[in-house]
C-alpha cells in the first residue's frame, strides 16, 4: 500500500481510505452484515489501509434524522485489536446540533460508541452556509479548541458540501484546521467546491480526503457505449474503478480516497489498483481522455443552468441554481436516486422546486433563456416530494 503525509497532521495514511458509509447489510440500511464486513475490515487493514472513516448517522434507515449503527459495530470491531492499527476518522452531525451543549453531547456518545477515549480525526460534518453560520453562533470556535487541548481529539477537521466562497470561508475563520473532506472525481471538476477548492486547501497544507470517487458507483455501471468508445482510445486500457481511482491519485494534491465499498471482492480490487497507484502514471493522451468523458457525462444534462445566481432570489424562497444543480447531475448520470439524497438533505424544504407559483419574475434575469418555472417541474417530477428515490 502507497502512504502519503496527510497535510500538516504529518500522518502517514493509506491512499485508499475505508469509508464505513456502504458496509453489506441484511435486509435495511440499519441491520449491518457483521460477520461480512468484519472479514472486509480485516482484510482491508491487513493489507495496508490505515484509515476508517465513518460518522454519526451512517447505517440508520433514514440518513439525515437518525442515529446510525456503524459507529458502535465499528467499536465492537476495533476492540479485537485493530485500534492501535489504524487512523479512526468520524464526524459531528451539524446539522443535528441546536445549542453548544450539543457538541460536547455528541462527541462524548461517539466516544463510547466506539469505545475509545480518543478519535484521530474528527469532521464537522456536511459544513453547507448555513450549518456553518449556526455552529459559529454557538461558538464552534472554543468546543473545537477545548477538545483538542483536553485530548478527546487528535487531529480536527470538516466535510463540505458547499461552494467555493463559503469554503473560504469556513477555512479563513479558523486557523487550526488540518483536514478537510470534499466531493471530487473526473465529473465533478466544478461541482461544489471542485478542483478549485482542491488546490485551495493543498496550498494552505490542509490534508485532502476525497469522498464520492465514484459518485456512488454511478462511474463504474451501465456506462453508455458513447463513453466506453472513449476509453477505448486510451493508451492503457483501465476498468471504470481504475479510471477513477488513478485520476485522483495522479493528484499530488491528493491525501487519502475514501471508497464507501460493500464486498470483499471491492476491497480486493481496490488495494490492487492503489498497490501501483503513483503520480505521473496518466500519460497527457489519457488524461484527455479523462477529460473527454467528463465533457460527454456533462452534456447529458438536464438544462443549461451555469449557477450565475442572476434568478436569484427567489420571491417564494426557491434555490433555483440549486435544485438545477441536483436535476442535472440525476440526469447527467441517469441516477435520480443519488441525487434525491443531495436534493433531500443538502436542499431545505421551503427551498425546493415545488414551491414555485409562476410567478416568472425570474425569466427576465436568466442569461440561458432558461423556461425557470417549466424547468423547476421537471425537478419535482423528478424527485417526488419524499425520499422515495433511495
Amino acid at each position: 500500500m502507497l502512504y502519503r503525509e496527510l497535510g500538516k497532521t504529518k500522518e502517514k495514511v493509506s491512499i485508499l481510505g475505508f469509508g464505513a458509509m456502504r458496509l453489506p447489510t441484511k435486509n435495511s440500511n440499519g441491520n449491518i452484515d457483521e460477520e461480512k464486513a468484519n472479514e472486509m475490515l480485516s482484510y482491508g487493514i491487513d493489507n495496508g489501509i490505515n484509515l476508517v472513516d465513518t460518522a454519526y448517522t451512517y447505517h440508520s434507515d433514514n440518513f439525515s434524522d437518525e442515529i446510525g449503527n456503524c459507529e458502535p459495530f465499528l467499536g465492537e470491531f476495533l476492540s479485537t485489536g485493530y485500534r492501535e492499527k489504524i487512523l479512526l476518522s468520524t464526524k459531528s452531525p451539524s446539522w443535528l446540533v441546536e445549542k453548544k451543549e450539543d457538541l460536547d453531547f455528541y462527541l462524548d456518545n461517539q466516544l463510547k460508541r466506539l469505545q475509545t477515549d480518543n478519535i484521530d480525526i474528527y469532521l464537522l460534518h456536511t459544513l453547507t452556509k448555513d450549518h456553518w453560520d449556526k455552529l459559529k453562533s454557538l461558538d464552534v470556535f472554543e468546543f473545537m479548541d477545548r477538545i483538542l487541548d483536553d485530548g478527546r481529539i487528535k487531529h480536527i477537521g470538516f466535510s463540505s458540501h458547499t461552494e467555493f466562497d463559503t469554503l473560504i470561508d469556513i477555512v479563513d475563520n479558523y486557523d487550526k484546521w488540518e483536514i478537510a473532506l470534499t466531493q471530487m472525481n473526473y465529473i465533478d471538476k466544478n461541482y461544489q467546491t471542485g478542483i478549485d477548492g482542491l488546490n485551495y486547501l493543498h496550498e494552505l497544507n490542509i490534508g485532502n480526503m476525497i469522498m464520492e470517487p465514484l459518485r456512488g458507483g454511478r462511474l463504474v455501471q451501465n456506462i453508455p457505449d458513447n463513453i466506453n468508445k472513449l476509453w477505448d482510445k486510451a493508451e492503457i486500457k483501465r476498468t471504470p474503478v481504475e479510471w477513477a481511482l488513478e485520476y485522483l491519485w495522479d493528484m499530488e494534491s491528493v491525501d487519502c480516497v475514501l471508497s464507501g465499498m460493500t464486498t470483499l471482492d471491492q476491497v480486493k480490487t481496490n488495494i490492487k489498483i492503489a498497490n501501483k497507484a503513483e503520480i505521473g502514471s496518466i500519460s497527457p493522451n489519457d488524461k484527455e481522455i479523462i477529460r473527454e468523458v467528463g465533457r460527454e457525462y456533462n452534456s447529458r444534462k438536464g438544462n443549461e443552468c451555469t449557477e450565475c445566481m442572476y434568478c436569484m432570489p427567489c420571491p417564494e424562497g426557491v434555490n433555483i441554481p440549486g435544485c438545477f444543480k441536483e436535476y442535472n447531475i440525476g440526469k447527467m448520470l441517469n441516477n435520480p436516486s443519488a441525487s434525491a439524497m443531495q436534493y433531500f438533505s443538502l436542499i431545505s424544504p421551503e427551498e425546493h422546486a415545488e414551491n414555485c407559483t409562476y410567478c416568472k419574475k425570474c425569466l427576465s434575469h436568466c442569461p440561458q433563456n432558461i423556461n425557470i418555472p417549466e424547468e423547476l417541474e421537471k425537478v419535482h417530477e423528478l424527485f417526488g416530494e419524499e425520499y422515495n428515490h433511495y
